[in-house]
């Protein structure tokens, strides 16, 4: 299924749209609202304020439930966790409808927990495509996520990272910088070479 890009603004995070699911919130709801209609689930890759930003609003503009992993879920009311204070803001105050575990399913995409960016980093993995939304876990350009935020550890994300290598990654659509349609997995090995020299 086509996947539509919606790209993040300044330091805000790329929102992506596969059949029923929002990757992710930290986009406008005006720039969600054209595809209203089509959104049922909004699936947070992980709890920081500018992949939550606007969750509240587009969950309500949408009638969508709102989907995070279980570890990153208090971010969503937690400033700390949710690093809402370095955007002059606050966290969305809001609770999950669904907490998601590693294998469960959303809509046909595979929750990948992948630690390390935050204890609840999450990428989908559509497996019949090989399309894999990654959040900040990995980036297309061969680079991945902090891991110097509370609850970041270069450990776990270089474990991540080696779970990611061995899927066969065809598309890559990251939380930052744009989206690759091939190639995914080469970027993906790329990171995981960059974090073992570190």
């Amino acid at each position: 299924m086509p996947i539509r890009w919606i790209p993040g603004r300044g330091f805000y995070a790329n929102a992506f749209i596969s059949g029923s699911v929002l990757v992710d919130a930290g986009v406008l709801p005006m720039a969600v609202e054209p595809y209203r209609d089509a959104i049922e689930v909004i699936v947070l890759t992980h709890g920081h304020h500018d992949h939550t930003a606007h969750v509240r609003e587009i969950a309500h503009l949408c009638n969508a439930r709102v989907a995070i992993h279980e570890a990153d879920a208090p971010a969503l009311i937690d400033e700390t966790r949710s690093l809402s204070l370095q955007f002059g803001a606050r966290p969305p105050g809001i609770l999950p409808d669904l907490v998601l575990r590693d294998g469960d399913r959303v809509e046909g995409l595979r929750v990948l927990h992948t630690p390390g960016h935050t204890p609840g980093s999450c990428c989908l993995h559509d497996e019949e495509t090989g399309d894999l939304f990654s959040g900040d876990t990995v980036f297309s350009d061969g680079c991945f996520g902090r891991y110097d935020f509370p609850g970041g550890s270069r450990e776990s994300l270089a474990r991540s990272l080696d779970r990611l290598a061995d899927l066969g990654v065809r598309g890559l659509y990251p939380g930052h910088g744009f989206p690759v349609e091939e190639g995914g997995d080469r970027q993906i090995r790329a990171a995981r070479e960059l974090i073992r020299r570190l």
